[in-house]
């Protein structure tokens, strides 16, 4: 699967790329490349393998590394109970901790809900052992994870992932299913239906790891300097979700979410995040809290809710043979317990199905907050363009 981006972002304040300070960028991408390989080996054990890497751009396209993202395998039992292990992106949290990237309704994933990616996993992934099944209405997932080291950050007054010995991770998440059920073959939450099922789910997950975050209250100051602290990493979050047909003739459908999220990484912890960065650095003097190119404080310690929803347009607004529309909007409202102001980001797209989720354009806009860099008080709003293209050959 190819998913590649051209965009427009107007860039955050005093971003440099390379040698040179820019106040905007085009540029040309890959978001995601994949390869997968599944196959159900017996009538019990499954097996899955998967080969790929994010951001191929302007910066990464020589160094860029197609990898071994998941290889696992799993043994079901019964419907009600499997146990697999392997390098996965089993996870709990929510439902979009290990949503399916290739269904998604908005142009990107929700990328908070990787609230660790590429600090101690691998895009998402870690090895580990996992339970899950189906009994009733009710699925679920349990999963035991070995975190990977962490960066060597020199702890500070705000917290940050500890250069330690990793401890085992924890996670797991429990939904309802009211309507159709939804697969559990895969981790992979799917995004959208269009139309497909009619699914109405609530679930809550949590994710702990002790010892995984690290400060220290005395740094900076030569006269209160303090042993270092170390912080437990502890979420919970509480969703809904509902994907439904409104007209069948029509090909109609409608697609919402909504979902309240606690995140505990240790006092005053946010990460600034641009999906496929393309910035190098920024000039200190004009710099913004939000660093260089695309990013915005994504994740940190306190709440915040998101919402998405999205409609599926008739069949018949476009000449037969011409697929469909769905315009989709999210808005991400976090309260970070650093700043002085709630974050808010919109995001606004448009979705043009080919053949589904196989071939599909996705014309995206996100507006994004810029926080000043002493007093942590939004300060302006920046946007990016994007035009997607997804292709999967099956």
């Amino acid at each position: 699967r190819m998913t590649a981006w051209a965009r427009i972002t107007d860039l955050n304040p005093g971003t440099v790329i390379n040698s040179e300070q820019r106040d905007y960028f085009p540029d040309f991408s890959f978001r995601r490349l994949r390869f997968s390989v599944a196959s159900q080996i017996t009538p019990k054990l499954f097996f899955n393998l998967s080969f790929g890497g994010n951001n191929m751009n302007h910066l990464t396209t020589k160094s860029f590394v197609f990898r071994v993202l998941d290889a696992h395998a799993d043994y079901e039992f019964d419907k009600a109970f499997s146990i697999g292990a392997g390098k996965s992106s089993w996870q709990g949290g929510s439902r979009w901790e290990i949503r399916s990237s290739k269904t998604l309704m908005g142009l990107d994933a929700p990328l908070y809900s990787l609230s660790t990616v590429d600090r101690n996993d691998d895009i998402g992934r870690l090895f580990g052992f996992y339970v899950k099944g189906q009994a009733f209405k009710l699925d679920y997932r349990f999963i035991m994870n070995q975190s990977l080291s962490a960066q060597n950050y020199t702890p500070k007054k705000e917290s940050d992932f500890a250069y330690n010995a990793p401890r085992p991770k924890f996670s797991g998440y429990v939904k309802y299913q009211f309507l159709d059920e939804e697969s559990n073959k895969t981790p992979y939450t799917t995004g959208t239906y269009l139309g497909k099922k009619k699914v109405l789910a609530i679930g809550t997950g949590f994710t702990y790891q002790r010892s995984a975050m690290w400060s220290n209250p005395g740094f900076g100051d030569s006269n209160a300097m303090q042993d270092t602290l170390f912080h437990d990493l502890a979420h919970w979050s509480i969703d809904l979700f509902y994907d439904s047909p409104i007209s069948l003739s029509e090909g109609m459908a409608i697609t919402s979410y909504i979902g309240f999220h606690n995140y505990g990484f240790g006092p005053n912890y946010v990460r600034n995040v641009g999906a496929n960065g393309m910035a190098t650095g920024t000039i200190a003097a004009e710099a913004s809290f939000n660093g260089a190119g695309n990013a915005f404080p994504m994740m940190g310690t306190g709440q915040m809710i998101f919402i998405q929803a999205g409609i599926l347009l008739p069949k018949s607004l476009l000449a037969k043979g011409y697929g469909q529309l769905q315009p989709n909007f999210s808005i991400q409202i976090a309260n970070w317990d650093r700043l002085n102001d709630k974050m808010i980001v919109y995001d606004f797209d448009l979705n043009w199905y080919i053949k589904g989720h196989d071939n599909k354009f996705t014309f995206g806009y996100q507006l994004r907050p810029i926080f000043g860099k002493t007093s942590l008080k939004q300060e302006s709003y920046k946007g990016m363009w994007v035009l997607q293209y997804q292709l999967e050959l099956n």
